[in-house]
Formats: C-alpha cells, structure tokens, sequence
C-alpha cells in the first residue's frame, strides 16, 4: 500500500489528541488523527449522565472557545460550579472557595468526558486539513533525518514531519520510540458514580478528605452529583458488590450527611486504580508526548485533562510559531521549547497532588494538626486564598496563548 505524507500525526482522537487537532485546525499543515478505539455516540434526550466527567478550569474553557468547541459542549450539557468546599474528616479544617470573591461568575464546568470528546470530534471534522482514521492501530514506527514513517494494522503507511503521541497512559507510541516513564502505584481505586441528595447541591463542588482518601462531589445541572471515592482497592471492591441501599448508607455516612440523606443511586457504580506516572522525556526528534502518554496524577483536584489540554494548546503554539518563522515543526530544538515549557509546571501539580495525596493519608498526630490549621489558616488568609484558587483556574502562570484568550460573555451561565 503506498505511503501517504502528512506534516503532523497525532495517535489518539481522545479529549488531548482531538484539542491538539482542533487548535492547528486553520494552520494549513496536513493533519491526520488515528483512533484504536470506538468514538462515543451522540448523546440523545432523556440519556444519563456518563460515570466520567471532568472539573474543565477556566484555562481549558478558553482553550475550548479558541478551538471552537465550548459551543458544541454548551449545546449537549455542561454543569457550572460557582463554590467550593473541602474539609478534613480527622480534624476541624476546612476551606471556602467562592468564585464571587475573585469576580468571577463560575470556579469552572463539571462535564462528562463523551461530551468534551464529542465535540472536539464535531469540530474537528469540521476542518478541511484535518483527516481522521479510524479504526487503525499503530505497528511499527521509525524515524528518519527529516521524517518519522507509521505503518498502521490495516498495512498503510503514513509519514509525516513530527507525530504526537496523544494515545493515554499505555501509549504505544511511547514505547516504540523508548522513551520510559517513572512513578508508582497509589494502592487506590477512584469509585465514581451518579447520586441525588436530599439537599440542593447549591452549584458547589464538595470534598472531604477520609483516611483512606478524598470523596468529592461533583454538581451535575439536573440536581445530581457526580462521585468520585478514592479508597482502598478492598475497600472500592467492597462498595462495587453492595446492594443500592447499603452503598448509599456508606456513602452518607463517608460524606458527613453535609446533603442530608442520600436518596438514589440509578447510575451504575466503576471503580479505577489511581497512580503516578511521569515520562522521562516529552520529546524526541520528530516526536512530542502530550497528556497522559507524558503524565498521570492522582485526581483529588481534578487538574489531569485540563494538564493535558494546557499540552496540547502549548504544542500548538510552538508549532505554529514555528511555522510562521520557516522552522522544521518537527526538530528537537524547535519541540524542546514544547517541552522546557510544560514540564516543570506538570512536575509542580504532580508533586502537589502527591504531597496532599499524603499529607490528608496520614493518621500521625502532628501531620494531622498541621494539615487542619492550614486548610483554617488559608481560609482566613483571604488574598493568599484567591491566588491559589486563580492558580488552579488557570488564570495564572506561564499560560499558551488560547489559555489567556477572551471569555466570551452571556454563554451557559457566564455573565
């Protein structure tokens, strides 16, 4: 089968991969997607709400508007969170964010990941230098001086200047090239489900941290909330085989009863394990690794897509720029600037993530202390408290440029 040449493949048409396409979509360049799994399918009236969501930051959400796929997301079903609160369940600590105390409308967007995906996936074909192959799987890979050569299961062969491997935690892309990953396993599992509570969720995002890990409580725009318990694997493979009556027992009990009774689980319970993992590398030459394929963290604060959409929009500007200057998009020096950009603030949130993840794990006294007069301390500490609430929106640090763009006012509940 002969060969067909493009400048940029992306393994992986998933939320990471598809932004990547979508925000090169009016460069010109030859793009082409492949996908190894199903995509989802559309969502119809009276369908429930996916067992995956995302908390997408205001950094992700200009992300979106700048590729042109928040409009798509709006027209499916998102859920604004205006208020957040976390609190630990061996002490008195507790912490308050309020969107209204930095003059902002929303803290972000709690959307389940086939809507994120879908709408990409709209857009992006939507695009007449985009090309999406599917299903294909890719075998064997090899890098020339001015080319990287992908030869797919159905025997086809693409070339092209750079391929981004967008293709999860197991990608395969990785591997071929041979670039490792370090990290470890957190001995958890995230059980994630759907409940309705006997009190209103108020549009606020609920967390509080258990021994065994934190429980949060996602607000989904019909009145439910999303959960997601990281627990011990025994302890989540516990909660799987429980009847309805008495998951939602354990569940008001874990929670504190901070929204009253819960009410009804109709959704069906999964449970995943949690781990760090961190490529050594995000680069190689004609070679950038972008959201999960360069890293994982654990989900307490629901940062890791809205990492990878950062990847993405920093790829792409890189690339870009390149291009406008007559640069090779494809050379390690100009993907270095991708990685060099990125890297450190990944190995920041990482780090934190994992420093949380094991300060609220711990059953020593002082830690306990300490933990519980900080969140109180942070609390109080007004100014202190909104730059690290800015921060996490993504309302600041070194941000690619579709990060910073302008919201656009009077849509889904912003004003």
């Amino acid at each position: 089968m002969p060969s067909a040449a493009y400048d940029i493949v992306i393994t992986g048409a998933g939320m990471v991969g598809a932004a990547l396409a979508c925000a090169l979509g009016a460069s010109g360049l030859r793009i082409v997607v492949i996908e190894a799994q199903p995509l989802p399918a559309g969502i119809h009236p009276g369908d429930d709400y996916d067992l995956r969501v995302s908390a997408i930051t205001r950094a992700s959400q200009r992300i979106f508007e700048s590729v042109g796929a928040w409009d798509g997301m709006c027209a499916r079903r998102i859920s604004p969170f205006r208020d957040m609160h976390v609190w630990d369940a061996a002490g008195n600590g507790e912490i308050h964010f309020d969107s209204a105390e930095i003059g902002e409308d929303t803290l972000g967007h709690i959307i389940e990941n086939r809507v994120i995906q879908l709408a990409l996936l709209e857009r992006m074909r939507a695009l007449d230098n985009v090309e999406l192959i599917l299903p294909a799987r890719l075998m064997e890979f090899a890098t020339h001086a001015d080319s990287v050569e992908l030869r797919l299961d159905d025997g086809r062969c693409l070339v092209a200047r750079l391929a981004v491997g967008a293709d999860g935690a197991e990608s395969h892309l990785r591997r071929l090239v041979g670039i490792a990953t370090r990290g470890w396993k957190y001995e958890q599992k995230a059980l994630v489900t759907t409940v309705q509570t006997e009190l209103p969720h108020r549009e606020t995002a609920w967390q509080r941290f258990l021994p065994t890990g934190p429980l949060a409580f996602l607000p989904l725009a019909d009145g439910r909330s999303s959960i997601v318990w990281s627990t011990t694997p025994e302890r989540a493979d516990t909660l799987l085989a429980m009847d309805e009556k008495g998951f939602l027992a354990e569940l008001e009990q874990a929670f504190d009863a901070r929204l009253g009774c819960m009410i009804a689980s109709p959704g069906p319970r999964a449970a995943f394990p949690l781990r760090l993992q961190h490529a050594t590398a995000y680069t190689a030459p004609r070679i950038a690794l972008i959201g999960d394929a360069a890293h994982i963290i654990h989900p307490l604060a629901g940062q890791g897509v809205n990492l990878g959409l950062l990847d993405a929009a920093t790829l792409a500007e890189v690339v870009l720029d390149a291009q406008r200057a007559g640069k090779d998009i494809g050379a390690l020096v100009t993907l270095r600037r991708y990685e060099r950009w990125r890297k450190g603030g990944n190995l920041a949130m990482m780090a934190a993530m994992d420093g949380f993840k094991r300060l609220f794990g711990s059953d020593l006294t002082p830690l306990k202390l300490l933990r519980n007069l900080g969140l109180n301390i942070t609390n109080a500490a007004v100014p202190v408290k909104n730059i690290v609430v800015r921060h996490a929106m993504g309302m600041s640090g070194d941000l690619p440029s579709m990060a910073c763009g302008p919201m656009k006012a009077g849509q889904c509940g912003l004003s």
